[in-house]
C-alpha cells in the first residue's frame, strides 16, 4: 500500500449544498480541497479521535471527529473504497473505521445529544439525522419548545428554515429547566454572533466600494463589524476565505478585498467580496484595547499593542493576525504601462484586473476572482469595435461559465499572453492551422510557442514583410488609396450622361433611331460644384526584360535556412515559418550577420552594373513610350471634358450629369455630340426636335 490513498468527486456538505472536491489521507494528515471555493480543510492524523463509516444518501461516507472537538462528514464512497481505506487507517493512524448504522425508521421522537458541534437526533442509540449547530442563526424557546432557525444558503435548491424541538417537562433537576438547558447548549455552539465586550480596535469612516458607503470597522475577537448609516454587517471570522491588497494603476491608491463565504446579505443583494479603498497617503497611529501581556500571548508578536503606519498597512496586518491567513498580492506581471494590473471592462463597467500567481482577480463592479485550477481555457479575441486598438480577453471555466474582459489596450496583449503561457493556461484558439478545424486536445503542452492568435499572427507578418521589402519585385509600384472627385474619368460611369464616350461609335442609324423614340425625360438634378481634378500619377511600368533587383541579407539567409527550419519543426505551416525565421534572424550575432550583409552588397553592385549595361543597350524605351502615349491621351481626354462643360453651361436647356440613360439610348447621345460640333448655337427646343426630324430620313436613306 502507498503511503497516500486519494479520491475524486467526494462530496461535503455545506448549508444544505453538496460541494464536490478531492480528499487525501496521507502518514501526517487528512486533506480535502473544495472545487467550488477552493478552500483546504487539512486534519492533522494526531488530532483524529473517531472514524465511522456510514450508508448515506450518496452512497457511503466518512465522519472524522479531532479531539478539538471539529466534525467532519465527507460522503461519494464506494462500498469497495471501505477495505482499503480501513487497512490504511489501521497502518497508519491510532484510530480504526469502524461501521455505523443510519436509523431509517422514520420516528419523530428519540433522545437528543450533543457531541461538540453537532446535535445528533437518535433513535435505538442509532443516529436519526444530525444538525450541526455552526448552521444555526437563532434560537428561539417556548413552553415545552425550542425552535432552531438556520442561515440560507443561495446555492442551495431547497433549503431548511427551521426545526422545532418538544422538550418535554424533566422530573430529575427541577432546578433548571429543560428547555432552556437545550437552548443554551445549541446557543454555545450556534453562528449566533453576539457583540459582547469592548472592541480591540476601531477604524473609523472607511471607504468602501463594495457595499458602497463609509463604514465604521470594528474588530472583535471572533467577528468584524461594519457599522455604517443604513446597514449593519457582523462577518465571522470563519467565513473570511481570502485576503487581497492590490495597488491600485495610479499608484496612488490601494484595494483591500475581503473574500467571503456566504456571502453578507442587502435584501435580495448578495456580496462575495468585500472592497476597500485606501489612499496611500492617509497615515494614523493605533492602539489596541488589550493590554500588552494579551496582545503577546494572542498574536505571538504579529501585533504590537500601539502601531503606527499606513492606515492600509495597518488594516491589512490586523486582519491578517485575527483571520490567520495570507495576504495574497500581485506577483510578477507588468502591464505596458509599468501596472500590475489591466484596464478593462466587464460586463458594461470598467475596472482593473490583476493577474495574480494562481488565478485573476477583477475589481470592483462586480468582483471576480477565478483560480487556474478552475479554468478550462482562455481565449484572445478580436474586440467588438470595427477598430483593432482593442481586444477581448475571455476566460472559460470548467462549470462552463464564461467571463468576458473587453475594451484591452492592443499594447498589453504581449505581456498578457506570455503570463497566460509561462502559467501554462489552455489557449483556445492556439495551434491549429490556417484552413483546417480540429478538436483541441485537452491533454496537449500548453507550453508550447505554436499559437495562431489573431493579432500576434498579424504582428509577425507585417514584421517579416517589413525586413523583405526591399528583395520583394512586385512591390516596386506605389500605391494610392481611393480618392473620390480626383481620379480622371477614363471609363463614363454607368449613371454618366457622358457615358458615350465608353460605348461603341460604329453603331448602326436604326439602332440610333429606334434608341431616341424609347428616350426617357428624367427630371434634372442640382450638381454641387466639382473641385478641379488633380492629375493621376502614373503606376510606374515593370520592365520583364531588365535586371531583376537583387535580395535582401534576411533573404538570402532565410532562402538558406528554410529547409533547416522545416526539418526541425515538422508540419509547421508558412506563416510560422516566416515568425520563426524572424526570431532566428534577430538573435543572429552581429559577425553572423555581416557575412550575409557583404552578400547582399555584392549582389546589389552585381544588379546596379546590369541595370547600368541593360540601359546603355536600349533597354527601358517601351515603358518610357507607353507612359508617354497614355499622358498625351489623359491630356487629350481632359481637355475634351472641359470643353464639353463649357458648351453645357452655354446651353438653355440643362442637363445633369446624373442623367439616367438606357444602354439603347447610349448611341444616339452619341451622334448627337458629333451633330453638335457641326452646329455652334442652339436657341429654342422646338428647333432641336426639327433638326433631330430631318435627320431621320437620312440615316434610312442609308440603308
Amino acid at each position: 500500500m502507498g503511503d497516500t490513498l486519494e479520491f475524486n468527486e467526494i462530496y461535503q456538505e455545506v448549508k444544505g449544498s453538496w460541494n464536490d472536491g478531492r480528499l487525501r489521507f496521507s502518514k501526517q494528515n487528512v486533506v480535502y480541497k473544495s472545487s467550488k471555493t477552493g478552500k483546504v480543510d487539512s486534519i492533522p492524523a494526531s488530532e483524529l479521535s473517531l472514524a465511522q463509516w456510514r450508508r448515506v444518501c450518496l452512497g457511503h461516507g466518512i465522519k472524522l471527529s479531532t479531539s478539538t472537538g471539529h466534525i467532519y462528514k465527507y460522503d461519494g464512497f464506494r462500498d469497495t473504497d471501505f477495505e482499503k481505506i480501513s487497512e490504511f487507517f489501521k497502518a497508519n493512524y491510532s484510530v480504526e473505521l469502524a461501521e455505523k448504522d443510519m436509523c431509517v425508521k422514520g420516528w419523530n421522537w428519540g433522545a437528543a445529544k450533543f457531541s461538540g458541534p453537532l446535535l445528533s437526533f437518535e433513535v435505538n442509540d442509532n443516529s436519526a439525522f444530525e444538525v450541526p449547530l455552526s448552521n444555526v442563526s437563532q434560537c428561539a424557546t417556548g413552553k415545552n419548545e425550542v425552535t432552531l432557525e438556520f442561515h440560507q444558503n443561495d446555492d442551495a435548491e431547497v433549503s431548511l428554515m427551521e426545526v422545532r424541538f418538544y422538550v418535554p417537562p424533566g422530573q430529575a433537576d427541577e432546578r433548571q429547566d429543560p428547555v432552556e438547558a437545550f437552548a443554551q447548549n445549541v446557543l454555545s455552539k450556534a453562528d449566533v454572533i453576539q457583540a459582547t465586550g469592548d472592541a480591540v480596535c476601531i477604524f473609523k469612516e472607511l471607504q468602501c466600494l463594495t457595499p458602497r458607503g463609509r463604514y465604521d470597522i470594528r474588530i472583535y475577537p471572533t467577528f468584524l463589524h461594519l457599522h455604517g448609516k443604513t446597514f449593519d454587517y457582523k462577518i465571522p471570522y470563519t467565513t473570511v476565505l481570502r485576503l487581497f491588497l492590490l495597488p491600485h494603476k495610479d499608484q496612488r491608491q490601494m484595494f483591500f478585498v475581503i473574500s467571503l463565504d456566504p456571502p453578507i446579505k442587502q435584501g435580495q443583494t448578495r456580496y462575495h467580496f468585500l472592497i476597500l479603498l485606501f489612499s496611500k497617503e492617509e497615515n494614523i497611529s493605533l492602539s489596541l484595547n488589550m493590554n500588552e501581556e494579551d496582545v503577546e500571548r494572542r498574536f505571538e508578536g504579529k501585533l504590537t499593542k500601539n502601531m503606527s503606519g499606513s492606515l492600509y498597512e495597518l488594516v491589512s496586518r490586523v486582519m491578517k493576525a485575527l483571520v490567520n491567513r495570507k495576504i495574497t498580492v500581485p506577483g510578477n506581471f507588468q502591464g505596458h504601462s509599468g501596472a500590475q494590473c489591466i484596464t478593462c471592462s466587464y460586463k458594461a463597467s470598467s475596472g482593473l484586473l490583476y493577474p495574480l500567481e494562481r488565478g485573476f482577480i477583477y475589481v470592483h463592479k462586480p468582483p471576480v476572482h477565478l483560480r487556474f485550477e478552475e479554468i478550462s481555457c482562455v481565449n484572445f479575441a478580436r474586440g467588438t469595435t470595427t477598430t483593432t486598438r482593442s481586444f477581448d480577453f475571455e476566460i472559460e471555466t470548467k462549470q462552463g461559465n464564461q467571463y468576458t474582459f473587453s475594451s484591452i489596450e492592443r499594447e498589453e496583449y504581449g505581456k498578457l499572453f506570455d503570463f497566460v503561457n509561462a502559467k501554462k493556461l489552455n489557449i483556445k484558439n492556439r495551434g491549429f492551422k490556417e484552413g483546417t478545424k480540429g478538436k483541441i486536445d485537452e491533454y496537449s503542452d500548453s507550453d508550447q510557442d505554436e499559437h495562431d492568435a489573431y493579432l500576434e499572427r498579424m504582428k509577425a507578418e507585417g514584421k517579416i514583410r517589413e525586413e523583405a521589402n526591399d528583395s520583394d519585385d512586385s512591390d516596386s509600384g506605389s500605391d494610392h488609396s481611393f480618392k473620390p472627385g480626383e481620379e480622371d474619368d477614363n471609363i463614363a460611369e454607368e449613371y454618366d450622361s457622358k457615358a458615350s464616350a465608353s460605348d461603341s461609335s460604329d453603331e448602326d442609324g436604326d439602332s440610333e433611331d429606334d434608341s431616341s423614340k424609347k428616350k426617357k425625360v428624367a427630371k434634372p438634378k442640382v450638381v454641387k460644384e466639382k473641385k478641379e481634378r488633380k492629375p493621376r500619377k502614373e503606376k510606374k511600368q515593370k520592365d520583364k526584360g531588365g535586371p531583376k533587383r537583387p535580395m535582401s541579407a534576411y533573404m538570402l539567409w532565410l532562402n538558406s535556412s528554410r529547409e533547416k527550419i522545416k526539418s526541425e519543426n515538422p508540419g509547421i505551416s508558412v506563416t510560422e515559418i516566416s515568425k520563426k525565421a524572424g526570431e532566428m534572424w534577430r538573435q543572429l550575432g552581429k559577425d553572423d550577420k555581416e557575412e550575409w550583409d557583404s552578400k547582399a552588397g555584392e549582389a546589389k553592385r552585381e544588379y546596379d552594373l546590369a541595370k547600368k549595361e541593360y540601359k546603355e543597350s536600349g533597354g527601358g524605351d517601351v515603358s518610357k513610350k507607353k507612359s508617354g502615349v497614355k499622358k498625351e491621351d489623359m491630356k487629350r481626354k481632359s481637355s475634351g471634358g472641359e470643353k464639353e462643360r463649357e458648351r453645357g453651361a452655354g446651353n438653355e436647356s440643362f442637363k445633369s450629369k446624373e442623367f439616367i440613360e438606357t444602354s439603347e439610348s447610349s448611341s444616339d447621345s452619341d451622334h448627337k455630340s458629333k451633330s453638335r460640333k457641326k452646329k455652334k448655337k442652339k436657341k429654342e427646343e422646338s428647333e432641336k426636335e426639327e433638326d433631330e426630324a430631318e435627320s431621320t430620313p437620312a440615316s434610312s436613306d442609308k440603308e
